[in-house]
Parts: structure tokens; C-alpha cells; sequence
């Protein structure tokens, strides 16, 4: 059976348009009432901007033979037993017949502050990871073939995010690929290593400018870290686990 990517750009647009319109909308409200947080906050904090992409992994898995799939959204049923620490909180989890199918992870990043925030995100998604598979290996899963784990990252397209940067190593080189490189192609390069490392299935990054809540444009970085990428992994793993029921 061919695999369903479910119209996956056109929604895929509309989630980018929707990830910017709902900043958009949450900054006006918090100015509005005058609690407005400080720089990028008041975006962040308005809730799930990444509403959109959650949605495409809905469809996805709905379209590839689980259409009777638990998709869980809710924080009371997204947290999974970790190997260094008790639990960890996903962001979407597919269950299906009591087997973990998929564990996914939506992040975002807008400017100013790309450097802080790389750093952070990139700790983030290596830790999360390999407490994740330890727990696997351990068996905190049970006896199952091994899930998919999934991590999409939106970047801001802007002059800061796009532009070379230097790092300051005095006591050894850095890494050849990471000199003068921005932080969008530092997301690309994470991406890559994330999955040639095994810690993810697929790690993709697309970077879209504030101005595409018009057009929901967005841009891959590389085919291997690209959405289509993404979601032909996905829509693979999900017919997969489909023919084996």
C-alpha cells in the first residue's frame, strides 16, 4: 500500500500562516490589556503555535491504516517514563493497543535571542532523546519494536537568524561545519546530526519570515532535514505498524 502524505505543504502552509497570525493576535491582546510581556513573550506564552503541525500528524496517521489510533494532546496522558528522571512531558504521543507508536516534540524559535535559545534548544532535544531510548533499552516500554520519535523545529527567516556567526573557542577548534555557520543552518546541522546519531527518527527544520501570516511560505534547509522528509517517515512508520496489526 502506497503511504498517505495527506496534502502535506498545502497544510502545512496553513499551519505556518496560523503559527504567526496566533502571535500576531496574542501580542495585540496583552498590549491590549496591558499586561503585555516583555520582547517575543507575549507570543510565546499565548499557547500552542504549533497547533497546525499537530494537526498534519493527526491526518497523517489517520490516513496510513491507524485510524483508530489514541492520539494524545492532553497533559494529563503525554508524559512518558524517562531513565534519568521519572517522566518526561511530550508534546504528542500515538498509542495504539497499549504499544507506544510515536513520540513527537513541536519547538519554535523567533528572535532576538537565537543564541540563548539554540544553546537551550539543543541541549533539550539531545537529553530528551537519549533518556528516551535508555528507558526503551531498560524496557520501560515493554516488549516492542522501536517507536518513532519526531522533532520539528519552526525557525524565524530574519536577518539575525540568517546571518554568520563566531564563536570564541580558546582551547580547541570548533567543528569545521559550525564556523561562521547562522542559526538556521546551526538548526539544519542539529537536524542532521540528530538523526546520523539515531537519537531521533527524523529532526527537521523549516524557517519561515514573520510576514509569510499571509502566506504560510516556509523553507527546508536540506532534503534530509526537510518536512517532506518528515512526514514520509511518519506516514511509513504508521502503514508499517498498520500491516502488522
Amino acid at each position: 500500500m502506497a503511504i498517505d502524505l495527506a496534502n502535506y505543504d498545502t497544510k502545512a502552509k496553513e499551519a505556518v500562516k496560523a503559527f504567526w497570525g496566533n502571535r500576531h493576535e496574542a501580542r495585540k491582546k496583552q498590549i491590549e490589556s496591558g499586561k503585555a510581556d516583555q520582547g517575543e513573550r507575549a507570543g510565546v506564552t499565548a499557547g500552542k503555535n504549533m497547533d497546525g503541525f499537530v494537526a498534519l500528524v493527526k491526518d497523517i496517521v489517520h490516513a496510513n491504516g491507524l485510524e483508530h489510533a489514541d492520539i494524545h494532546l492532553e497533559r494529563r496522558a503525554l508524559t512518558l517514563p524517562g531513565y534519568f528522571r521519572p517522566t518526561k512531558l511530550w508534546d504528542l504521543l500515538v498509542m495504539n493497543k497499549g504499544r507506544l507508536i510515536a513520540a513527537l516534540e513541536f519547538k519554535s524559535q523567533v528572535g532576538p535571542s537565537f543564541g540563548n535559545n539554540f544553546n537551550n534548544r539543543t541541549e533539550e532535544a539531545i537529553g530528551t532523546a537519549h533518556d528516551l531510548w535508555t528507558g526503551y533499552r531498560e524496557g520501560a516500554f515493554g516488549e516492542q519494536t522501536r517507536p518513532f520519535v519526531g522533532w520539528l523545529m519552526l525557525v524565524e527567516d530574519a536577518p539575525k537568524s540568517r546571518s554568520p556567526v563566531k564563536d570564541q573557542s580558546p582551547h580547541f577548534d570548533v567543528f569545521k561545519e559550525f564556523k561562521n555557520a547562522s542559526y538556521v543552518d546551526r538548526y539544519n546541522i542539529l537536524c542532521r546530526k540528530l538523526m546520523q546519531e539515531q537519537l531521533y527518527t527524523v529532526a527537521s527544520v523549516i524557517a519561515s519570515p514573520r510576514d509569510a501570516v499571509d502566506t504560510g511560505v516556509y523553507e527546508e534547509l536540506s532534503d534530509m532535514t526537510g518536512l517532506r522528509t518528515f512526514v514520509s517517515e511518519l506516514a511509513g512508520h504508521i502503514a508499517s505498524e498498520a500491516a502488522r496489526q
